[in-house]
C-alpha cells in the first residue's frame, strides 16, 4: 500500500488501511471487467453503483462468508462507508469525481450478512468439483 493512502487512513481514523487498498484493488477489476482499462479521463469513468456492484463482487470471491465480518473489521458497516472512502480520496486528489458523482450513489439496502452469508454458494475448483449429473440420473 503507497505510504499516503495508509497515512490517509491512519488520520482519518474511520476506516482500517486495508479498505482503502481493496477499494483501490476492486477499483480496477471493475475498470476491467467493463473493458475500460485502455480508456482515460471520464471514458474510465466508474459509477458509484459500478463500483458497490465490484466491491460486493471481490468481497465475495476473496473472502466468502467472511467478507461482511472482514468489511465491519475494517470499519465499513454500510454501503455509504464505501462512498466516503471514496470522496476523502477525492477530496485528497487520490481519485476524480464526475460533477455529477455523489455520496448518495453508494446509498443501497444492503444487508451485508444477507448477501455475503445467506447468499454464499460453494464453488469448488474444477479440479475437485463432483462431476455434473446428466437427465438420465
Amino acid at each position: 500500500m503507497s505510504q499516503p493512502l495508509h497515512k490517509l487512513a491512519l488520520e482519518d481514523g474511520r476506516y482500517s488501511p486495508e479498505a482503502y487498498r481493496f477499494l483501490f484493488e476492486a477499483l480496477e477489476t471493475v475498470v476491467r471487467e467493463l473493458g475500460r482499462e485502455s480508456e482515460e479521463g471520464v471514458a474510465r469513468h466508474v459509477s458509484g453503483q459500478e463500483l458497490l456492484g465490484g466491491l460486493k463482487r471481490r468481497a465475495g470471491r476473496q473472502f466468502g462468508p467472511l467478507a461482511a465480518q472482514v468489511w465491519r473489521s475494517w470499519g465499513v458497516r454500510e454501503s455509504l462507508d464505501w462512498g466516503r472512502i471514496v470522496f476523502l480520496l477525492v477530496d485528497k486528489q487520490m481519485l476524480r469525481r464526475q460533477d455529477d458523482d455523489s455520496l448518495e450513489d453508494f446509498r443501497e439496502d444492503f444487508d451485508f450478512d444477507r448477501y455475503f452469508v445467506d447468499g454464499y454458494e460453494l464453488q469448488l475448483p474444477p479440479e475437485i468439483a463432483p462431476p455434473a449429473l446428466s437427465g438420465d440420473e
